[in-house]
């Protein structure tokens, strides 16, 4: 008998998330004996880690054909059709069709060797119900693409314009989660504020997440995954502030704390809308946490611009810090732009990085002697309300709720 697909899994938790959708879509069309590689393209070093993982799971999967999909499949598909390894390259929105993968495992294993359309044509993104990941935590992609430009990124290339899934879909998804036992939900996506503007009276994000708590009511928690802060509506702060199940956590996609760089970004905000969202947003929820993006070394930065995303971490009082040293991506206006040398680059990450781990311990030494409740992940490991990782003292039952004292941490996470 045949095994089933190796799925291998790189880049952001969507592409996690739509990995989990493939492998049932694979199941389902009965394909065996395939790897499926799902790739990202968010800098040059991801897609050349992809190309070094596929050599490498040819080596380990000696005549079994791979597919490779994903972002770096999307916008590169030659670099990956050009490989001897390489059986098939499948775009974005052909990876989440069923018919894909019902034609790849037909016996001739499809006819096309790169199925890869104009993923800009694509209007509308389906609602796929996975089990989740494990049995502890749902995801529900209810966004995909971005109608942003900023000069640094290739994503939208990608994946596409921004398309958002009906909330009405989007709620019964989560009630069939919860009917299957799971205590939390996240809600993802690519530019996770721009839902609901292409839906009919173009709701926002704040009107879904009040939706969802209001039709699921025995939900015990809801979280929402990065948001670009300038975009956060009234109503999705409300939530923030009233809504016990709203998890307090949120990821910003702040990508720089000086504001001469920000505009070269083509962001949408400036150092101090950061600031001021990030205090007010604490003044109405005392106990939410921020993590955030933030590049390191983009082009024309100086040490002066640099130092403003350093001051950024406790400006903003972050607490989970997202360091991508700059990478230029081929096709993006900021690969024009004046580089900033490499070792300066990896310097200034690194100072970032240790920023990051100083806030980090801050947050942890803040917990000792506190109750959290804690969503168990497996046997030892969980997470706070503010997910920070809490590694238990005995064992527990994965997908549980329970309330447990912080007796210490290790510096990167809590003991419970």
């Amino acid at each position: 008998m045949s095994a089933a697909p190796i799925l291998a899994t790189l880049g952001c938790r969507l592409n996690a998330y739509e990995s989990e959708a493939m492998a049932e879509m694979a199941e389902a069309a009965g394909l065996q004996g395939a790897v499926i590689v799902n790739t990202c393209a968010v800098t040059a070093e991801a897609v050349r880690k992809a190309r070094q993982e596929i050599r490498r799971l040819a080596r380990e999967n000696p005549g079994a054909p791979i597919i490779v999909t994903g972002c770096a499949a999307q916008t590169e598909p030659e670099t990956f059709a050009a490989m001897p390894e390489v059986a098939r390259v499948i775009g974005n929105h052909e990876k989440m069709q069923p018919a894909t993968w019902s034609a790849l495992a037909a016996p001739d294993f499809g006819t096309e060797r790169v199925m890869v359309d104009d993923i800009m044509s694509v209007r509308e993104t389906a609602g796929h119900l996975i089990d989740g990941f494990g049995r502890h935590r749902a995801y529900v992609q209810v966004q995909n693409g971005c109608d942003h430009r900023c000069t640094f990124c290739i994503i939208p290339y990608g994946r596409g314009n921004s398309r958002s899934v009906p909330a009405g879909v989007v709620v019964e998804q989560i009630k069939r989660l919860r009917d299957r036992g799971f205590n939390e939900v996240v809600l993802t996506g690519v530019d996770l504020t721009s839902w609901g503007a292409d839906l009919p009276a173009a709701p926002r994000l704040g009107n879904l997440v009040r939706r969802i708590l209001k039709m699921v009511p025995d939900l015990p928690r809801l979280r929402i995954s990065s948001i670009d802060s300038i975009e956060a509506d009234p109503e999705l702060v409300e939530a923030i502030a009233t809504e016990p199940r709203l998890m307090p956590h949120l990821h910003l996609s702040l990508q720089h704390g000086d504001d001469l760089i920000l505009k070269r970004m083509k962001r949408r905000h400036l150092r101090d809308d950061a600031i001021r969202f990030c205090q007010e947003t604490r003044c109405l929820r005392p106990d939410i946490v921020f993590g955030a993006d933030i590049i390191a070394g983009f082009p024309t930065e100086t040490e002066a611009h640099f130092q403003n995303s350093l001051k950024l971490v406790e400006d903003c009082g972050l607490t989970f810090l997202h360091v991508f040293p700059y990478s230029p991506r081929k096709g993006t206006p900021a690969a024009r732009m004046p580089a900033v040398p490499g070792p300066a680059i990896r310097e200034r990450a690194a100072r970032l990085r240790a920023a990051g781990d100083a806030a980090l311990r801050a947050h942890l030494d803040a917990q000792l002697g506190r109750t959290h409740r804690i969503l168990t992940e497996g046997p030892h490991i969980g997470r706070t309300e503010q997910f920070t990782e809490v590694a238990l003292t005995r064992d527990m039952p994965e997908g549980a709720l329970l309330d447990l004292v912080i007796t210490g941490h290790d510096g990167a996470r809590l003991t419970a």
